[in-house]
């Protein structure tokens, strides 16, 4: 995916990084020692072949220059934050953290160092159809497990990771879907309808939130394109720069619920050992107010990125319209 928040450096940058994380020995020689991993959204991520033939990624968080959403400022750090979280505190495969640089004397940005994992992408085997349904359902339902097991994890204040936190949730999410539409109109982005009514509709059920007094780790961006797949199993999740303390109900593996459109939810939800017919009334609400968040993030993150197609925009304009009348 192309975005204005990649942020590519020159072959003597990636080397000094290289050189910075691994030391002068493993630097590789030559001008083909890199290759861009281009299924990411905000961060540019590169595979490295170090001199002595291993594989690492070079992850670089966005220019320092270029705007982003209120919500991704320092998302690397909270992405490290999250990595010794769910290392230290579940049994999920991730990535184990080689070097991180937070100084932003290499480049303009925060950038850390992994091992390159050896697997399949699960969300480009779906789309290209490389994967039967009945792979597809069991690795949805790993999914699903997995999601459990990082939502078991107590935290201790609601909203960001490393804070400031919220006493309660509805202030966090209240928050966080204010900053978004705040984002909106900054950027003057057009929602095919007013930025007061969808206020009014956020406050019209905000209520809901209330019943979530115990703020649990969740990822919100875990999906299968942040999934890596090996031999029928799930091997390591990626990607971990939106997790916060919250409602496990917000992550991603529920949209489905809601809209269709996001896909057949049955198998997440028997891994994750939830049956939608079992919701109350009070979890639907909350439910329809973090797919409100989802569609308000994907179409207004269209301006931050400076997506020269519009394919993202339509398709989440069409989804919000989807949605609005289940509100009632």
């Amino acid at each position: 995916m192309e975005s204005i928040t990649k942020n590519r450096q020159s072959l003597d940058a990636l080397k000094s990084m290289i050189e910075r994380a691994y030391g002068p020995g493993r630097v590789p020689v030559g001008d083909d020692i890199a290759d861009e991993l281009g299924h990411g959204w905000f961060n540019v991520a590169y595979r490295v072949r170090l001199a002595d033939g291993a594989e690492v990624v070079l992850k670089i968080a966005p220019p320092a220059d270029v705007e982003v959403m209120s919500y991704e400022h320092e998302m690397m750090r909270n992405e490290l934050t999250a990595l010794a979280l769910v290392q230290e505190h579940t049994g999920v495969p991730v990535p184990r953290i080689d070097f991180a640089d937070t100084t932003r004397t290499l480049c303009d940005a925060d950038w850390f160092t992994m091992p390159y994992i050896d697997a399949d992408n699960f969300g480009v085997l779906l789309e290209s159809g490389r994967v039967a349904p009945d792979e597809s359902d069991l690795l949805h339902e790993q999914l699903g497990a997995v999601t459990r097991e990082l939502n078991s994890v107590i935290g201790p204040h609601f909203g960001p990771l490393r804070g400031p936190g919220f006493a309660t949730w509805r202030e966090a999410f209240t928050g966080m879907i204010g900053d978004v539409l705040r984002d909106g109109e900054r950027a003057d982005v057009d929602l095919g309808r007013s930025y007061a009514e969808l206020r009014e509709v956020v406050a019209a059920h905000a209520d809901a939130l209330d019943e979530v007094v115990e703020p649990r780790f969740v990822e919100w961006d875990l999906w299968p394109g942040n999934t890596m797949v090996r031999d029928g199993r799930i091997v390591a999740i990626i990607d971990h720069e939106r997790a916060l303390w919250g409602d496990p109900l917000i992550e991603g593996g529920f949209t489905g619920i809601d809209l269709a459109a996001f896909g057949d939810p049955s198998a997440f939800l028997r891994g994750y050992g939830r049956d939608a017919a079992d919701l109350t009334e009070t979890e639907r609400r909350r439910r329809r107010l973090y797919t409100l968040y989802l569609v308000l993030v994907m179409i207004v993150e269209t301006r931050y990125r400076g997506h020269a197609e519009p394919w993202q925009y339509d398709w989440s304009r069409a989804r919000l319209d989807e949605l609005m009348p289940l509100f009632g």
